[in-house]
């Protein structure tokens, strides 16, 4: 799914207006209408609503949300500012309509100080949308202030009021923060970044049928990875196939007292279905990984950490899951790197011990790819801002190395060469645990030895990591999920995959 600018999205309304053709109302009661049917099939249990709509077209969505929900059978409440009550062309259509409507009560924003909501109230935002371009203030930033301070469910119009769609929001910024954000069309970016999207809630993408012409040949550097992306993305195993026909991979890992990091990875690869998988780790974790991982093969590389790597051909190395950067463990890295002539995939230590100097950058094989946490991306690159900042950073550097990064995150970001990024949005914070990043570079490595190419190995080996992080976290629990627990899943995840594909042929 494409992600656009707030001034792409109001020329894709204009375009639809154009070219459906639509009247602007129209299009309005479209999307309020998409609202509406959301909240009344998932807030069946509570039976009052409290809209706070603003002046433009995002309370126009809101004048026409609460007329809706009143005709569905809900009491509602609509809050707005009396002393000016100058309003957008179809908002003033909208809050005309409403006013005709005796059962629904309309009160100044100031009411809200008298007003007791009851726990069957749900608060509606519909205050600002995409437009809004300043930091609130005044009787906004009042109003806000207070309503967050309740404890009842919100939801919020498009964007949470007081956020911008596509930056940072300035420190100390007053915004709205939501239960729910009920998101015309689009993903924003910001409900993408952590220091924005902690005021979105859980993000639900109304379809509101806006112009299929525009948004095809509209350009974009920014996507949301969604399932009919990797539905594109995955090839079903072919039945005639065999071992050959799924690559090689060496997961380069472990030292003494982190061979666990080399299981995982070397597991996950395996469970994502590479043909043959050796692992190059130390002689102490031989006993462990032929134990735990029979199905691989075991290749020395030191005593108690990595001495050596040595390198063979039609082969895809993922290298550093617990690696350690011992003196001769950093020789062997760059020595390795100075000789790979194909891409390979290096995570964790081997990301430490190339930040040590910016020169090794260089030693980066083309198109190969590296998957820093916010940290090890500060190490290799510097330290920036926020994450707008590390993500720009992120896109002039994968440029410049003609390498791609996954930038690790709550919404991982997968930068390309040619600076376009690609936002996962499975996953949850349960991954938040030592030897997730292992499973990682497992995933990837075994789907880049399979043929895949680096941007699509990425873009569905985060896809899977997450999808598999989130069955595991219905049947364990965020708190109580595990690595193994993810690498577990992964079966289920092809097993759905397999089936969306067969079944949409």
């Amino acid at each position: 799914m494409k992600i656009f600018a707030a001034e792409e999205i109001r020329t894709a309304d204009k375009f639809t207006i154009a070219n459906e053709p639509i009247s602007s109302i129209l299009l309005m009661e479209r999307a309020a209408s998409q609202c509406a049917e959301w909240i009344f099939l998932h807030c069946k249990n509570h039976s009052k609503f409290a809209i706070f709509c603003g002046n433009g077209n995002n309370g126009g969505d809101g004048f026409a949300i609460a007329r809706m929900l009143y005709l569905k059978g809900f009491d509602v409440d609509v809050f707005i500012d009396l002393s000016n009550e100058k309003f957008s062309n179809d908002a003033q259509i909208n809050y005309k309509r409403l006013k005709e409507i005796s059962g629904i009560l309309i009160h100044d924003f100031k009411a809200i100080d008298s007003v007791r909501f009851d726990h069957q109230t749900i608060i509606v935002d519909a205050l600002f949308g995409t437009g809004l371009s300043r930091k609130l203030d005044g009787v906004y930033a009042k109003l806000i202030d207070k309503l967050n301070q309740l404890s009842q469910i919100k939801i919020s119009v498009d964007v949470p009021s007081g956020l911008f769609s596509d930056k940072i929001s300035e420190e100390m910024q007053t915004v709205f923060q939501t239960d729910y954000t009920l998101s015309f069309q689009f993903w924003k970016r910001s409900f993408l970044h952590p220091e924005t999207g902690k005021f979105a809630g859980k993000i639900v993408i109304l379809d509101i049928n806006l112009s299929k012409q525009y948004i095809n040949e509209t350009e974009t550097d920014y996507f949301v990875i969604d399932d009919e992306f990797i539905k594109e993305i995955f090839k079903p195993r072919n039945d005639f196939a065999h071992k050959g026909t799924y690559g090689k991979a060496i997961i380069v890992a472990g030292t003494y007292g982190k061979v666990g990091a080399a299981v995982l990875a070397t597991k996950s690869a395996l469970k994502t279905g590479v043909g043959l998988t050796f692992t190059i780790a130390p002689k102490c974790g031989y006993e462990i990984l032929q134990t735990s991982c029979p199905e691989a093969m075991f290749i020395s590389g030191g005593e108690k950490f990595i001495e050596k790597i040595e390198i063979q051909k039609e082969t895809v190395y993922g290298i550093g899951p617990g690696l350690g950067t011992d003196s001769l463990t950093e020789i062997a890295i760059l020595e390795f790197l100075k000789r790979a002539e194909n891409p390979v995939l290096l995570d964790a230590d081997a990301l430490n011990i190339i930040s040590k100097n910016q020169e090794n950058l260089n030693l980066i094989p083309k198109n190969s790819v590296i998957t820093p946490h916010p940290k090890e991306f500060e190490r290799l690159f510097g330290a920036t801002q926020d994450s707008f900042q590390r993500l720009e950073l992120a896109r002039t550097k994968a440029n410049e190395l003609q390498i791609f990064i996954v930038l690790k995150d709550h919404h991982t970001q997968i930068i390309n060469p040619d600076g376009k990024v690609f936002y996962n949005i499975t996953g949850n914070s349960g991954l938040a645990k030592g030897g997730s990043g292992d499973i990682l570079t497992g995933i990837i490595t075994s789907l880049l030895a399979q043929k895949y190419s680096p941007e699509n190995s990425c873009i569905l080996g985060v896809w899977l990591h997450g999808k598999a992080a989130d069955l595991a976290a219905e049947k364990f629990s965020k708190e109580a999920m595990l690595p193994t627990h993810v690498i577990g899943e992964l079966g289920n995840v092809f097993l759905y995959l397999n089936k969306k594909v067969t079944t949409e042929l």
